[in-house]
């Protein structure tokens, strides 16, 4: 079985490299830990804005208007 690494593959990647080197960033240096996590999470969230936003995972605009159908609903009897 081949595996091939896509974009989301990559966005997930980076949101855990970006959060990893803010850490390392607080620990090695005189910056501290708290600023260097929230700028590098700011970093994660832009990555994740992209692919939610610019890159979603849709093939087509008309695919947002397709009706999913329900998997393990309730009814609810009249």
């Amino acid at each position: 079985m081949d595996y091939s690494v896509q974009y989301y593959d990559l966005v997930l990647g980076g949101i855990i490299a970006s959060v990893a080197v803010g850490a390392a960033i607080g620990a090695l240096t005189a910056i501290e830990m708290v600023v260097s996590v929230v700028f590098a999470s700011a970093f994660a969230v832009a990555l994740i804005g992209h692919a939610l936003f610019v890159r979603g995972p849709v093939d087509q605009l008309e695919d947002l208007t397709n009706e999913v159908e329900g998997i393990g609903l309730i009814e609810i009897a009249d």
